[in-house]
C-alpha cells in the first residue's frame, strides 16, 4: 500500500503518517510549512492551492490511496481549493481518498448531528469547509468525508488554549459544545477507512460533548492545576459569529470501526 498523506505536518497528519508506516505501508507526506519529522515517511513539499503542483506531486507518487488533512483556518484557497486540487489528482490516478472535514460545517442545535445531515454553515471556517466537501463529493463520490470535532492529545492546539486559559492568558468558551477525539483514536480511524469500500460523509469524534471551558477544567484535574484562575467567556460577549452546540453522533462509525473512539472524560482522567 502506498500512501499520500497530503498535510502530514499538521497535528493530525503526523499522526496518520506514524500509524501508517506502522503497518507497513510505503508513505509520503507532504508539506509546506514545518516538518513531517516522522521515521520512515519520504516528504515532499507542496502547496495545496497551485493545482498543477498538486497534480505532478500525485502522478509522480502514483499512491494507492490519499488521505487529505490540510486546512488553514480564515484560508478559503488552501481548504476549500486546495481540497478540490487533491480531489481531481487523486482521481486522476485512481487513488482511495479519504477526506478530513470538520463539525465547523453545521450551525449547532440541541440535537445530535447524523453522519448525512447537509452542511449549515454561518461563519467563514464552516464554508469553506462545507465547499470542500461539496467538491469532493462532485469529484469523487467514492470518497470518505471523515467529519470530526476539536482534535486533543499532547501537542495539540486545544490542550494548549486549555493551559493558556487557566494561566489567565486567554479565555475559554462556556457556549460551545464539541465531542473532542484522541489524535490516536481518529488517526486510526482514518487509517482503517483506506481499504473500506465506505463512501460519503462519517462522523468520527468522540462520544462525550463538553464546552470548551469544560474542556479547560478537565485539562486542569488531570494535571493537577488550580482551576480557580481559568478565564471563561462566550462567544457572544466575544462579539463572534459562530457555531455554538454542536453534537455529532458517531453511532456508524463505531458500528463500522474497529477503532475504539474514546470520550475527553476517559482520556483526560486523572
Amino acid at each position: 500500500m502506498r500512501v499520500l498523506v497530503v498535510g502530514g505536518s499538521g497535528f493530525l497528519g503526523r499522526e496518520v503518517c506514524r500509524g501508517a508506516v506502522s503497518r507497513g505501508w510505503s508513505v509520503v507526506g507532504t508539506y509546506h510549512s514545518g516538518a513531517v519529522g516522522v521515521p520512515g515517511v519520504a516528504v515532499r513539499r507542496l502547496d495545496v492551492t497551485d493545482r498543477a503542483a498538486v497534480a505532478a506531486l500525485v502522478a509522480a507518487v502514483r499512491p494507492n490511496a490519499v488521505i487529505g488533512t490540510p486546512y488553514r483556518y480564515g484560508d478559503w484557497a488552501v481548504t476549500a481549493d486546495g481540497a478540490a486540487h487533491v480531489a481531481y489528482a487523486a482521481g486522476q490516478v485512481g487513488a482511495r481518498l479519504v477526506h478530513i472535514s470538520s463539525d465547523a460545517l453545521h450551525a449547532g442545535r440541541p440535537d445530535a448531528y447524523g453522519d448525512d445531515d447537509p452542511p449549515t454553515p454561518i461563519f467563514p471556517y464552516g464554508a469553506a469547509k462545507a465547499a470542500a466537501e461539496t467538491a469532493v463529493r462532485a469529484i469523487d463520490p467514492a470518497a470518505v468525508l471523515v467529519r470530526t470535532s476539536l482534535i486533543v492529545g499532547e501537542g495539540s492546539k486545544q490542550i494548549q488554549l486549555c493551559r493558556d486559559a487557566l494561566a489567565g492568558r486567554a479565555a475559554l468558551f462556556t457556549d460551545e459544545l464539541r465531542c473532542p477525539i484522541d489524535v490516536g483514536d481518529l488517526a486510526a480511524a482514518v487509517l482503517e477507512l483506506v481499504p473500506s469500500g465506505y463512501a460519503g460523509p462519517l462522523n468520527v469524534a468522540g462520544p462525550d460533548a463538553v464546552s470548551r471551558a469544560e474542556l479547560g477544567l478537565l485539562v486542569a484535574r488531570r494535571e493537577g492545576i488550580d482551576p480557580g484562575g481559568l478565564k471563561t467567556t462566550t462567544g457572544a460577549a466575544a462579539g463572534l459569529v459562530r457555531p455554538t452546540e454542536v453534537r455529532l453522533d458517531s453511532a456508524r462509525a463505531a458500528g463500522l470501526l474497529g477503532t475504539r473512539l474514546r470520550g475527553v472524560t476517559e482520556l483526560l482522567a486523572a
